[in-house]
């Protein structure tokens, strides 16, 4: 007698139900997980909380600091999202293998994060010059409203697209490591399996996002408030802010690839690209737990 063939994936898997899974993946590996934050994203923050007690203004430690990011985010990257694929799957992975993956899958992630910030850029320069020509068409003074509402016009429209842009390549990093891809080939491959999940993709993007940014960006803030002699007096307001933040940066940043890898998981199950073999997680029940998500057999 042959087995019944499996049930198909819950279209349901919403933000909640991500998280959940994520959560079962971070403990059941939490070994790993911590080394790659201690390892990987922990020096990202370290400088950041030391810069804002000991300001250093020379140019070559700034350099040295901004060029370490992406590097060591790469790596990380790489390398938890190796650890999910193989915890969703209910397989233990050695931190050594996670590590090697990293490794292999540095370059094509360099070549795709450099490949979004150039179209980022692009996209941007064009949005600043035809703000740039109105602004020169319309001759309205530096200080009237018109002026600022033109520059608040500017920063929205901005956002909006880096936004856009961030929903539909929000699996171009897990499609690179897992699906041996690079360049420009992982953000159209995201951008056509994100279609119908726009709204997770959303809440995911904005919410992970204010939270991972949360300290480069008030840090940035805090330099231009210490710029300038009639805001200084808010330097350490900031200040208050930053260093939680900054504290708190590899957590965070951890946690979005692990929720990025799972979803993306999730939305290739959905679309049938495993072979149609599933096995149902715990499902909702009165202790509060979330809808079932997908692990694959």
């Amino acid at each position: 007698m042959s087995n019944p063939s499996p049930p198909p994936p819950p279209s349901n898997f919403d933000f909640l139900a991500i998280r959940s899974e994520c959560n079962r993946i971070i403990k059941a590996d939490s070994r790993n997980f911590h080394a790659i934050i201690f390892l990987l994203l922990f020096p990202i923050s370290l400088p950041l909380i030391f810069y804002q007690v000991f300001p250093i203004k020379t140019l070559g430690f700034n350099l040295l600091y901004t060029l370490t990011i992406p590097i060591l985010s790469l790596f990380a990257t790489g390398s938890t999202t190796y650890s999910v694929s193989h915890g969703f799957h209910d397989r233990p992975v050695k931190l050594s293998s996670a590590f090697k993956a990293a490794l292999t899958s540095f370059f094509p992630l360099l070549s795709t994060w450099l490949l979004a910030q150039l179209i980022t850029a692009v996209l941007g320069s064009i949005l600043g010059l035809a703000f740039f020509s109105l602004f020169k068409a319309t001759q309205v003074d530096y200080s009237s409203a018109y002026f600022l509402l033109l520059c608040l016009a500017y920063v929205t429209s901005l956002a909006f697209i880096v936004v856009y842009l961030q929903v539909n390549w929000i699996f171009a990093y897990p499609i690179v490591v897992l699906e041996s891809s690079w360049g420009l080939e992982p953000l159209k491959r995201s951008q056509a399996l994100v279609k119908g999940r726009e709204g997770v993709a959303s809440r995911i993007v904005l919410f992970w996002g204010f939270f991972c940014w949360l300290g480069t960006w008030s840090s940035m803030l805090r330099l231009a408030v210490s710029a300038c002699d009639e805001l200084k007096i808010w330097a350490s307001f900031i200040q208050i802010i930053t260093i939680p933040a900054a504290s708190y940066y590899p957590l965070f940043m951890c946690y979005n690839l692990v929720v990025n890898t799972v979803f993306y998981m999730n939305s290739k199950a959905l679309r049938g690209e495993f072979a149609g073999e599933y096995a149902s997680l715990p499902s909702d029940d009165d202790d509060g737990k979330v809808s079932p998500a997908v692990s694959i057999v």
